[in-house]
């Protein structure tokens, strides 16, 4: 439950800052008028992501093991090639996110009255479809080896739940969140998350077939990490640790982890003003419209 959690508030938080600044900047302008036109985008994203995930969760059933087992390592390749681009691509984007809605809102708002529709639903969707791959990359690695599959969704659901309500608490200038340090710690932890996802879509496409080395493990500790005991699931759900690690699915890991991990931290580092050319005014935040 706690990867599936950390990986829905992220997301989500994700998503309702955008809608919070989109929502926001409406409102400050005197044009709520058009606030309709961006629940209706906002709705049309959440649909289309449900349907998705309906779709990855329930359509492979009826395919021969092989088929299922080739379908899933690709798209958890996919998920993890799409979260790795999402981390470095809000870790670079927070700061000017929201200048770039607002160009884009009043782009629309000249527009056909779909253009503001279409705005919501592709900032929205993008992160839902990432979302719903992810978390179901994230929830069949867990659920195969544990028949569990009702606390991932949970944990994700909660995130999720948590999301939508740091989101309209920022909003409403409840709270403030250093959303530097959050995009910065959680991106680490999906860091890790995605190396487990990428290691378990390498045995999925070696048990269909399409990769070699089945038998051929890099280490077998089941004699001294009972894969039933709590640490073993919990490294399982969190980590998708395997006592039983083939060769392929350790050099995935660590040829992922090592190299994303270093220029994730890098570039953080980079972006991090200096001393000489700070600003002293305070950076705005991604959710600050005015």
């Amino acid at each position: 439950m706690l990867a599936n959690y950390l990986i829905g508030l992220r997301e989500g938080l994700e998503a309702a800052l955008v809608v919070s600044i989109l929502v926001a900047y409406l409102v400050k302008t005197d044009r709520r008028r058009l606030l309709p036109r961006i629940w209706l985008g906002v709705g049309i994203a959440v649909a289309v992501s449900l349907a998705f995930g309906f779709a990855l969760f329930f359509g492979p059933r009826g395919l021969t093991f092989e088929a299922q087992e080739a379908i899933g390592g690709t798209l958890s390749i996919v998920a993890v090639g799409l979260v790795t681009a999402m981390i470095f691509w809000m870790a670079r984007a927070a700061r000017s996110l929201s200048g770039e809605l607002r160009g884009q809102i009043d782009s629309a708002a000249e527009g056909s009255w779909f253009a503001l529709v279409l705005v919501a639903m592709l900032a929205v969707g993008r992160e839902g479809l990432e979302t719903a791959l992810f978390l179901w990359s994230a929830t069949e690695a867990v659920s195969r080896d544990t028949n569990a599959t009702w606390q991932p969704l949970t944990g994700a659901a909660l995130g999720l739940a948590t999301a939508v309500v740091l989101g309209y608490l920022i909003y409403r200038g409840a709270i403030s969140i250093n959303l530097s340090k959050f995009f910065t710690w959680t991106g680490g932890f999906l860091i890790l998350v995605a190396g487990g996802v990428l290691s378990y879509g390498v045995h999925d496409l070696q048990e269909a077939g399409i990769l070699p080395g089945l038998g051929n493990l890099a280490w077998d500790v089941s004699d001294t990490i009972d894969p039933t005991s709590w640490y073993a699931t919990l490294l399982k759900g969190i980590f998708n640790f395997s006592p039983a690690t083939t060769v392929a699915e350790a050099v995935a890991w660590f040829c992922y982890v090592l190299p994303v991990m270093a220029l994730f931290l890098l570039s953080g580092r980079r972006d991090r003003p200096t001393p000489r050319s700070a600003d002293p005014s305070p950076a705005p935040s991604p959710a600050s419209v005015s």
